[in-house]
């Protein structure tokens, strides 16, 4: 029985990690949860997984959740609250499933705490991929992809030599928006943006996919889980969603790693690796019934902002930093209906621009750093 501390537990990753728990009550149990204020579904999970621990965003949430509760539990709430629900609590693995650069502080902390990561949070890594792999490589714990394309990596560098591989593989979509022109996104909305041709995600994510930001920050990411230099991580365009992810390899060998699109899918390997369990309800893939599958060199010039997560990536210091604050802000903005789309990829390109990266900054300074950009980026104007 492997104990589980879930941070982000009502968000897309954190039901579907549940889904997986669910699946496998002999094998998983959840020590842990937190929320943001979807109360109705945070409440329905207390109730079947029954935690020892429940972290609120609010005081209030907390005092409400206590009075609705059914059995004892310690209810805690705000940043503390989410600190010692991912780390002071009795649970294995931490399950990093929480959205933004949030998730760095209770990630370091389950690190110090001797707790293996299954991260979802990407923001943690690229915004502080130093600390991160620095503390688990001194604490000796895991760091263990979540995301469908470093899961994919993950296990097709399985049992190989770092010195052998060429190039890591990363596959995009393309998102909502793959078949316009730059001249075509200067007119599109919110609900078109967050129609995604094959994930089911969350919001900010969707946003994210459709402006090639999360593949930027999926670049990024893989460079510090599998410490490879950025002129050995490749995106190339796929629009399937069928092939999560690729390694090639000094010999011209090329492994892929090939599914459906279903998140629980890495989620449960992140939880049980390297063991595979059972996934009774998952699609399986049926290539005849795929027929074909299309691949495209990725086009830097229609996709900028991914070029622009490779530039500061290799700029590094506190450049990522500025660029996750950044997107975090203007994507906010877009959402809330104050920007356009391409407006996105102006304040941060103007927050990049008006930054001087500061190298091997500490945590303190990242803090500092991540506050400053996004403040300044809540006052650009349209």
């Amino acid at each position: 029985m492997k104990t589980i501390n879930l941070i982000g537990s009502t968000g897309s990753i954190g039901i579907q990690t549940l889904d997986v728990m669910r699946a496998h009550p002999e094998t998983f149990r959840l020590q842990s949860m937190s929320f943001g204020s979807n109360m109705t579904e945070a409440l329905k999970q207390a109730e079947e997984f029954k935690p020892a621990v429940i972290c609120t965003a609010t005081r209030e949430l907390a005092d409400r959740l206590k009075m609705q509760l059914s059995y004892p539990a310690t209810v805690v709430y705000g940043f503390d609250g989410l600190i010692y629900a991912a780390a002071e609590t009795d649970g294995e693995m931490l399950v990093n499933a929480v959205m933004g650069r949030v998730g760095l502080e209770p990630t370091l902390k389950a690190i110090e705490a001797g707790k293996d990561i299954a991260i979802a949070n990407k923001e943690t890594l690229v915004t502080a991929g130093h600390l991160v792999t620095e503390a688990a490589e001194r604490r000796g714990v895991k760091l263990i992809p979540v995301d469908s394309e470093h899961s994919a990596i993950y296990q097709c560098l399985h049992g190989n030599w770092e010195k052998e591989v060429e190039t890591l593989i990363l596959t995009a979509s393309g998102g909502s928006f793959r078949d316009l022109s730059r001249a075509e996104l200067a007119n599109v909305t919110l609900k078109d943006a967050l129609n995604h041709p094959n994930w089911n995600m969350g919001a900010k994510i969707t946003v994210d996919s459709a402006s090639m930001m999360n593949k930027g920050l999926e670049v990024i990411e893989a460079k510090w889980l599998f410490n490879m230099p950025y002129d050995q991580i490749d995106v190339i365009l796929h629009k399937e969603s069928i092939v999560h992810s690729m390694v090639e390899y000094i010999d011209g060998s090329v492994l892929a790693h090939m599914g459906t699109p279903d998140m629980r899918v890495p989620i449960q390997y992140a939880l049980s690796e390297p063991s595979r369990l059972d996934l009774q309800d998952s699609k399986r893939l049926k290539l005849w019934e795929i027929g074909q599958l299309h691949f495209q060199k990725m086009d830097f010039e229609r996709f900028r902002l991914l070029q622009l997560a490779y530039d500061a990536g290799r700029l590094g210091g506190t450049a990522p930093t500025v660029m996750n604050a950044a997107n975090e802000v203007a994507v906010a903005r877009f959402l809330d209906g104050e920007i356009s789309f391409l407006q996105i990829e102006e304040f941060i390109e103007r927050a990049l621009h008006n930054h001087t990266p500061l190298q091997a900054p500490d945590l303190a300074t990242i803090v500092s750093v991540d506050k400053d950009t996004r403040s300044s980026v809540l006052t650009y104007s349209k």
